[in-house]
């Protein structure tokens, strides 16, 4: 009987990350598709703006702890780090604010990032890496290394599901949550992880977008 059951089990986590990854792959490769008119305009409207790079890319631990580079329009000025780290004020509030600023206070956002940042616009790469399997559509946000330590000794059950473009936590919140309570939220997904949770989840961040909840 107890062999019967873990088989069962088994089944059902490998259809659901089929099911899953082929959601992702249709679904990221629809949007690309679909949606390349916006990204030729988004190109040209941030290289017009200052000439500088279209995309922006960065770093993020994935599944496992694999690390990959997650892609966005560019928001920020070119040298954002360096001019984030020159005010050791501000970059202690950054720290202590779950690793965000609000856009007003933030040196770094040029001022089509902030538009860019409020409508999610600049999110819309991460198709890129949904398509080739570094992603999921949705899942928890992919954080950079140093985030990591917030989870303690929770770092292992975070990495064991691939990160999405869309999760509990921008559903919830988005920027409102900061650590630890983000935490929280993004393992509450992990253990409830499922087609129909997955769905539930994507229409949340769905009206999130539209209601701009939390973006900056």
């Amino acid at each position: 009987m107890m062999e019967s059951n873990l088989e069962e089990v088994k089944t059902q986590g490998t259809f659901y990350k089929t099911s899953k990854r082929i959601f992702d792959v249709l679904g990221s490769f629809l949007a690309l598709v679909c949606l390349s008119p916006v990204f030729l305009i988004l190109s040209i409207i941030i290289k017009n703006h200052d000439g500088g790079k279209v995309f922006f890319k960065q770093k993020r631990v994935g599944q496992n702890g694999k690390e990959f580079f997650m892609y966005k329009f560019r928001s920020m000025e070119e040298n954002a780090e360096e001019i984030l780290k020159a005010d050791k004020g501000l970059y202690a509030k950054y720290v202590a604010n779950g690793f965000k600023l609000p856009a007003e206070e933030d040196p770094r956002i040029t001022s089509i990032g902030k538009w860019l940042r409020r409508t999610s616009f600049d999110e819309l790469p991460q198709f890129i890496n949904i398509l080739r399997g570094e992603m999921s559509i949705v899942g928890p946000r992919p954080i950079v290394s140093t985030e990591l330590e917030e989870y303690g000794d929770r770092k292992a059950k975070l990495l064991s599901v691939k990160p999405g473009a869309m999760g509990l936590w921008q559903a919830t919140g988005r920027s409102n949550i900061t650590y630890p309570e983000r935490c929280d939220v993004e393992l509450e997904y992990v253990d409830n992880a499922s087609l129909g949770y997955d769905w539930k989840i994507f229409f949340l961040n769905l009206i999130s977008i539209f209601k701009q909840d939390g973006a900056f």
